[in-house]
């Protein structure tokens, strides 16, 4: 057996057998020929001379099997572009990279319970402080001020150090604000009104972390699904912290859900940490195929560390905001952020004052949208995923997801505002919030393909106009139906906006690389 290190497939396998007849004569002995030994050390296959007949035997090109990278090979593919296949869907759940984004996905489910579980202990804090309706609401809002402006800096710690040390530090922090509520609420207001402040600044280096992880560490034909497995975790998050939450009330006080939710946020660091690397190429027991597979799908080579420093710690905000493809996403991300939190603020008084339904005892009525929209957004992703695959564009599939993203709720909610009972209502609404699963493939997906250098920061700010317009429809929204009487007039406007965003998106989104530094796309 000749034992040559050339990189071809480890599948391939040259079987030859000897010819009773003399070899051919123009062959020669490698050791003699200069030229054969050249085209072997260069990795050239050509036809093996014979030294002289040999007995019926295969002669076997054996290349050692890989079973780990280094990130010293990484860049050196084993397995050519065309030779790599699409992983089945057993090899897809059980690869690396979908451990990392599961991660990320409890991550988010962890943000989310932490955020929903002041809305179930709000009535009986409210009922032991004697705290009014409108003071209620400012603790409840105290979250979305610190949430306001801490994604732009989280996205610019992002894209410097990189999502797995930056999330880590934020699952931390924020985990810490939720241990500690209970004593906050205990000592004084303002200790309480500064703890869910602190809360929702550290919550706010979530997202711009999962979209970092995900562009390292997932080729362009898996994102929108490693997308909807992240967010899947996100709004399973609302789901489980509604329903879980009362149980532990029931159990271990008022506190109790504070206290479980943010001792799981200090075990899910540990992990973190020890499971996981800031890109494929630094993981110790990813396969060679997979490293492969991902680096020959993407459009940009893997960033080493030290490269996190390359873009700036300030990043260069004016450019950035000079291309339309920045606003579309700024204004999807609003409307989006809009609709979910007017839905997820407003529907239950809506249903009890128009159907007078006491949702206290339809405890599926707040989980049941939300699960749905897990569902469907990971769904989405496939569809997206299998679009790009079968060779529609980039920017045509996430034009297609965002549309079905707004005008799907706009529908459904006008559909709302004609429903007769409360069984057909809450149809719509399911509808309303899962259809809205379908943004996931669209604008959050797109922020990691305009910029990928600048991925975080853009989230960031996009996020900060989504809370913004969070909070003026979550106001909005009691300030209208003061004003007119009614919700119905609120439930039109707001289909209204979806389906303008919806127009802004499709006629200035983009799904190809922005170049911020001159005056076209590349």
């Amino acid at each position: 057996m000749i034992n040559l290190s050339v990189p071809l497939p480890r599948s391939i396998v040259y079987r030859t057998r000897c010819s009773p007849s003399p070899p051919n004569p123009s062959f020669r002995n490698p050791s003699r020929s200069p030229s054969s030994s050249s085209r072997i050390k260069h990795g050239i296959l050509s036809p093996i001379p014979w030294p002289s007949p040999l007995p019926s035997r295969a002669l076997l090109l054996h290349v050692p099997s890989p079973v780990r990278a280094s990130p010293t090979d990484a860049s050196e593919s084993l397995f050519p572009q065309s030779e790599l296949q699409s992983p089945s869907f057993l090899e897809f759940i059980t690869s690396e990279r979908v451990k990392v984004v599961a991660m990320l996905g409890l991550a988010l489910a962890l943000c989310n319970a932490d955020r929903v579980v002041m809305s179930v202990a709000i009535v009986p804090l409210s009922l032991a402080h004697s705290w009014t309706r409108s003071f209620s609401g400012i603790v409840q809002s105290s979250f979305l001020w610190g949430y306001l402006m801490s994604p732009i800096v989280g996205g610019a710690l992002v894209d410097y150090y990189g999502g797995k040390l930056v999330m880590a530090w934020g699952v931390t922090l924020w985990s810490m604000a939720t241990f500690l509520t209970p004593w906050a609420a205990e000592t004084s207001l303002w200790t309480l009104l500064a703890m869910r402040f602190f809360l929702g600044a550290a919550e706010g280096v979530a997202l711009p972390s999962m979209n970092n992880m995900i562009s390292r560490w997932f080729p362009k034909t898996e994102r929108s699904r490693a997308v909807g497995i992240g967010m899947a975790g996100f709004h399973l998050g609302s789901a489980i912290g509604l329903l879980i939450s009362p149980i532990i009330m029931a159990r271990a006080g008022i506190f109790g859900p504070f206290v479980i939710f943010g001792l799981f946020g200090f075990l899910w660091v540990l992990v973190w940490l020890a499971a996981t690397t800031s890109s494929p190429d630094r993981h110790p027991q990813i396969s060679k195929y997979e490293l492969d597979y991902i680096i020959n799908n993407q459009k940009a080579p893997l960033p080493h560390k030290k490269e996190f420093g390359k873009s700036r710690v300030i990043p260069p905000f004016k450019k950035l905001l000079s291309k339309m493809p920045t606003w579309a996403l700024i204004c999807a991300n609003s409307m989006h952020s809009w609709g979910y939190f007017v839905m997820l603020s407003w529907m239950p008084i809506y249903f009890n004052t128009i159907y007078r339904v006491d949702l206290r005892q339809a405890a599926w009525f707040s989980a049941l949208p939300w699960a749905m929209m897990a569902i469907l957004g990971y769904a989405a992703g496939v569809v997206s995923d299998m679009l790009i695959r079968s060779g529609v564009s980039v920017t045509s599939t996430r034009k297609i997801m965002q549309s079905i993203g707004f005008v799907g709720p706009g529908v459904a909610l006008l559909g709302l505002n004609v429903a007769r009972t409360p069984a057909a209502a809450s149809a719509w609404l399911t509808a309303a919030v899962g259809l809205s699963s379908f943004s996931h493939s669209g604008f959050l997906v797109n922020l990691q393909e305009i910029a990928p250098n600048f991925a975080g920061v853009i989230h960031g700010m996009s996020n900060t106009a989504g809370t913004f317009a969070a909070i003026v429809g979550t106001i909005g929204a009691g300030i209208f139906v003061e004003k007119m009487g009614s919700f119905r007039g609120f439930l039109v406007l707001t289909s209204l906006l979806y389906m303008c965003c919806a127009l802004f998106w499709n006629l200035f989104s983009t799904g190809e690389q922005v170049n911020f530094n001159g005056g076209t796309n590349v």
